[in-house]
């Protein structure tokens, strides 16, 4: 099953989303700005990525801007201001197994299937 963290007002997680729905696999849809994920949620996930922290972090959000930019931050309160703030999130990312990917471009999600 793939799980997809899904933001509907996105261009770009609608369209990850409409690929993953014509695709043989059957999906999972976390909108997790509706359904916040854990730290620990993220923590997972950011594994799976193979990243650090800061690379699934919207740095141009305004919350990240006013409350974050140009602090020096932990990983672990990197993951905890994406779990207090899920909009800060990159997206879509689709979740394979252990793989992970952040499916931008769209292309990028045949590296997990």
């Amino acid at each position: 099953m793939i799980t997809i963290y899904h933001n509907p007002r996105c261009g770009k997680s609608r369209d990850c989303l409409a690929f993953l729905e014509n695709s043989k696999h059957k999906l999972e849809v976390i909108k997790y700005l509706e359904t916040p994920l854990s730290y620990s949620e993220l923590e997972e996930i950011i594994q799976k990525l193979h990243c650090k922290p800061i690379e699934i972090v919207r740095v141009k959000e305004t919350i990240w801007i006013e409350k974050f930019k140009g602090k020096q931050l932990s990983d672990s309160e990197i993951i905890q201001a994406i779990a207090d703030f899920p909009i800060l999130m990159e997206r879509p990312i689709a979740v394979y197994g252990n793989k992970a990917i952040i499916a931008r471009p769209l292309e990028k999600i045949n590296e997990i299937l």
